[in-house]
């Protein structure tokens, strides 16, 4: 099975991002609780990144059957120290009966051309209280050809974020994040036009950039920034359909 394979090729230079990683793995933390699955693992890099106390496995689905491979060959489940596995496929692939505490996806859904069906899929399998973790690009003005060079459909804002709300969840945090990248992207959009980074300028941005917007971005109340976080909290109701 490899009817889904990987456009992009800016996965391992982004996997060196060791801080912007840090950084929005340490805002999502408090939402990152029991059973937890991630969508569209790509090679793994953002596994040592989801361990957190309150994780009480992981699982990594990946469409892509050579960036599985990858994936695999990590050993996840060593790195975690935590119950893993890796699936290969869509959501379609995980048991209609399993339930998890939080779904992630970073950098992922943008990818995905029906986004408002994904998510609604999603939503599915999430426990009542778990969460729904978006992380992806911000802001239309920003689509570049780096956008379009990786398989890019478009970028969010809070708007448009807030309109794929699933049916049976809430919008309970919402925040842009690196306001001063946000520059970096804007110079690329203007002037650079570059279909892909540079090792050299992923490490400028990661190791500057990043660090100083994790400073700025508080004092701005996270109202700028060139990435956009959403979590949605499944609703604790009784009698709501999954599947």
């Amino acid at each position: 099975m490899n009817a889904f394979k990987y456009v992009g090729e800016e996965l391992d230079i982004f996997e060196q991002a060791h801080c912007w990683k840090s950084y929005w793995s340490s805002v999502i933390a408090r939402y990152l609780t029991g059973d937890v699955l991630e969508v569209g693992a790509g090679i793994g890099a953002n596994v040592p990144y989801l361990i957190k106390p309150a994780v009480r496995s992981l699982t990594f689905l990946e469409p892509d059957g050579k960036l599985l491979a990858r994936l695999r060959s990590r050993s996840p489940a060593s790195d975690c120290h935590l119950p893993s596995q890796c699936v290969q496929g869509t959501l379609e692939a995980i048991h209609p009966a399993k339930r998890f505490g939080a779904i992630v996806y970073v950098d992922v859904l943008e990818h995905i051309e029906d986004d408002c069906s994904e998510v609604q899929r999603a939503e599915t399998f999430l426990s009542p209280g778990g969460h729904l973790i978006v992380i992806g690009p911000a802001h239309e003005f920003l689509y570049s050809e780096f956008d379009r060079s990786i398989g890019h459909f478009r970028r969010y804002t809070r708007e448009s974020m807030t309109r794929l709300t699933p049916t049976h969840s809430d919008l309970v945090d919402f925040r842009y994040l690196d306001s001063i990248g946000l520059m970096a992207s804007l110079a690329n959009v203007l002037l650079m036009r570059q279909a892909l980074p540079t090792a050299k300028q992923i490490r400028f941005w990661d190791r500057i950039l990043v660090r100083s917007s994790r400073l700025a971005d508080p004092l701005l109340r996270y109202s700028l920034g060139k990435s956009a976080l959403a979590v949605w909290r499944r609703r604790q109701l009784e009698n709501i359909p999954d599947h």
